[in-house]
């Protein structure tokens, strides 16, 4: 069945156009109704020495900034929403904790799906999105665009990086809609020696029969780690198979929660080059 509610993270207004842009063109595909998410973050609380007291004027210009800004994102939200004649809302919360309030956590369960750009690592913010908390807490999967990419691009090849475990299975059948929609789909299984019980090969043949039920034809691939960090084998499979959408589960200490979100894997975030479909 297909994606009925898509809510989009407008955190940041760099961020902004594309994942409105991305939304939409998701919107158009599934016949959507698009929820415009946007909180208000104001984090750092400027301090007059040696006092160490607010001051409230720069606070309140703080205030006014991100106040300011949420103006400018609905406007660009609302104007796309209008033009592509899609059915939408915005939803504006204020913040001082950022995007892990219990307010957009509610707002996030209701979506079959939520949309976030990637935040660009060499432009902090402390308005950026916090992924890490929409994939804990909201129970919902996370559509994540590469801040690389400047305008939508169709899902026709996906891989769906398999290892057997409940949260590849279920990223996996949050993916439906777009599994259903591709030209190619891989199940691709990395062999390490903290494989599960059975096989990569065998755990991959069940899930990709059961797929077929659905009308997908995935094809099973494995790979050895050969030297290589599974990451880095993902990696190159994404790169040598032009992949437009890796689907995973989210993992809280594996090496596929690193590749996402592990410091020493920082570079691999900033190279990612397909759309990530996370679920927990």
């Amino acid at each position: 069945m297909p994606y009925k509610t898509i809510l989009v993270i407008l955190d940041t207004p760099d961020n902004a156009r594309v994942a409105v842009d991305f939304a939409a063109a998701f919107a158009r595909e599934h016949g959507a109704h698009i929820v415009g998410l946007h909180t208000e973050i104001v984090s750092a609380v400027p301090l007059v020495a040696p006092m160490e007291i607010p001051d409230p004027v720069a606070v309140q210009a703080l205030q006014d900034m991100a106040h300011n800004q949420a103006i400018d994102i609905e406007r660009l939200f609302r104007a796309k929403m209008e033009r592509e004649n899609l059915a939408y809302e915005w939803r504006n919360f204020a913040s001082t904790v950022g995007y892990g309030s219990e307010p957009l956590m509610e707002s996030a369960r209701s979506a079959d799906l939520l949309v976030a750009v990637q935040p660009d690592p060499a432009k902090s913010s402390d308005s950026h999105v916090d992924v890490e908390s929409f994939l804990f807490e909201s129970g919902r999967p996370v559509l994540l665009i590469p801040y690389i990419f400047t305008e939508p691009k169709p899902i026709r090849r996906v891989l769906i990086a398999w290892n057997g475990s409940k949260e590849a299975a279920r990223a996996t059948f949050d993916a439906l809609p777009f599994l259903t929609t591709a030209d190619s789909v891989e199940i691709f299984s990395v062999d390490t020696s903290n494989s599960l019980t059975h096989s990569p090969k065998e755990t991959g043949a069940e899930i990709a029969a059961t797929l077929a039920r659905h009308g997908v034809r995935a094809r099973l691939e494995t790979a050895a780690c050969g030297g290589k960090t599974p990451s880095q084998v993902i990696e190159n499979r994404l790169a040598d198979d032009s992949i437009d959408l890796l689907v995973m589960g989210a993992y809280t200490h594996s090496w596929l929660w690193q590749l996402i979100f592990g410091g020493t894997t920082r570079t691999l975030l900033q190279s990612m080059t397909a759309m990530t479909l996370l679920a927990r």
